[in-house]
């Protein structure tokens, strides 16, 4: 069987945030480039984050916000293709945004203003979209051969930003993760990131009946922490500062969730027991932890007493059981859940500037699927920006 043979200068496999900038970058040089992707549409993931209306990057975004096994990668691309240099695009679409909190910005009506802007700019520059069309990568050097349903594309230069394992019911594989191991080119174990924490046993009994409930607390895992809110769950726990711990998280380690941040609940106890001797301990609690929490997490004979029954001692043991709430997770929602993939193509093989992999010219690994996982809150969607940027100007 003949097959027809297509030519383009740059091949983006991967119609996601990073891809779709990568095209337009590369386009807008007069590149000859053609997007694909095995989806019925692009953007999918783009069009599901910040709850419909894409928390698109974060003003306080720089290398801290990354993990990665060499830190240092993520400096080049961010310094390159700032927060401000997006802001700037989205301003020029007139895409009305607003800042949510901590530097987040999300858009004012809807994730679809962010799809709509990166397919105007791949327009703009001509780029070749194809959707719907599974791809075989046939060669193992430039050019680059790929296999597709109705022709073999080649092309100089081939971009992956396939991204990674999380969401499978969206069409999340491991496409570009297994081109690189094909290759032989180095990878970071990959895990699930940014996701809820299940708990098992006692655990779990002690938060079931809390689950919906939502208190601002510091969590840590590791040597990170962070304070937002914690969320119980049917199954754990969840919630912002929990997903955030859980990047850092490994199996079999403790977390730690501080439920009265930046205070002692022993002084807040025995100042309370001042002003107040006769209150119950549930309604003093229950101010600070919400009479759900308090009245679950308390003995009902102990719940009942009045303060000025408690001593010094027993306030402090009181204390001592409810700060810290320390807990050793059972494992993660997995990828189903998760909102982004830890490890990848290892940053050791790739250029820090260009994304290229080393020993492969022409074949570049750009956004989720290399291992730089970004904090919750547009970090994540930055460097899907900033790498594609970086490869886009040079593939």
């Amino acid at each position: 069987m003949n097959e027809s043979t297509e030519i383009f200068d740059v091949a983006v496999i991967g119609a996601g945030a990073a891809g779709m900038m990568c095209a337009a970058v590369a386009g807008a040089r007069g590149r000859r480039v053609v997007l694909l992707d095995h989806a019925d549409r692009a953007g999918k993931k783009i069009l599901m984050s910040g709850g419909g209306r894409c928390n698109f990057t974060n003003m306080e975004c720089g290398p801290d916000n990354f993990l990665s096994a060499n830190p240092h990668f993520v400096k080049s691309a961010l310094a390159r293709y700032t927060p401000w240099d997006f802001v700037a695009l989205v301003a020029a679409h007139g895409i009305p945004y607003h800042e949510k909190k901590l530097g987040q910005l999300f858009c004012d009506h809807s994730s679809k203003d962010i799809v709509r802007m990166l397919l105007d700019e791949c327009a703009a520059a001509g780029v070749t979209l194809r959707t719907s069309t599974p791809v075989e990568v046939v060669s193992d050097q430039a050019p680059w051969r790929l296999r597709t349903p109705s022709a073999v594309i080649e092309a100089e230069s081939l971009v992956i930003a396939t991204g990674g394992y999380p969401i499978p019911r969206m069409g999340a594989t491991g496409f570009g993760l297994d081109l690189a191991q094909r290759l032989d080119i180095p990878l970071e174990p990959t895990r699930p990131a940014l996701v809820p924490l299940t708990l098992d046993g006692d655990a779990r009994a002690a938060v079931e009946a809390l689950s919906g409930i939502a208190l601002d607390a510091v969590a840590e895992a590791g040597d990170a922490g962070f304070r937002e809110n914690v969320l119980f769950t049917h199954r754990g726990v969840s919630g912002p500062a929990i997903l955030q711990v859980s990047s850092y998280w490994q199996p079999g380690q403790s977390v730690t969730v501080d439920f009265f941040p930046g205070e002692s609940l022993e002084q807040g106890l025995r100042a309370a027991r001042e002003e107040t001797p006769k209150r119950q301990l549930r309604r003093v609690l229950g101010e600070w932890l919400t009479r759900r929490v308090a009245r679950h997490w308390l003995d009902p004979e102990v719940a009942e007493r009045p303060l000025e029954r408690f001593s010094d001692a027993d306030l402090a043991a009181l204390a001592g059981r409810l700060q810290p709430w320390v807990f050793t997770p059972s494992g993660t929602e997995g990828y189903a859940r998760a909102e982004v993939m830890a490890g990848g193509v290892d940053t050791r093989a790739l250029s820090s500037r260009t994304c290229e992999a080393k020993g492969y010219p022409g074949l570049y690994f750009i956004g989720e699927v290399v291992d730089v996982t970004g904090h919750l809150g547009g970090h994540n969607f930055q460097w899907a920006w900033a790498s594609g940027h970086a490869a886009g100007e040079v593939a």
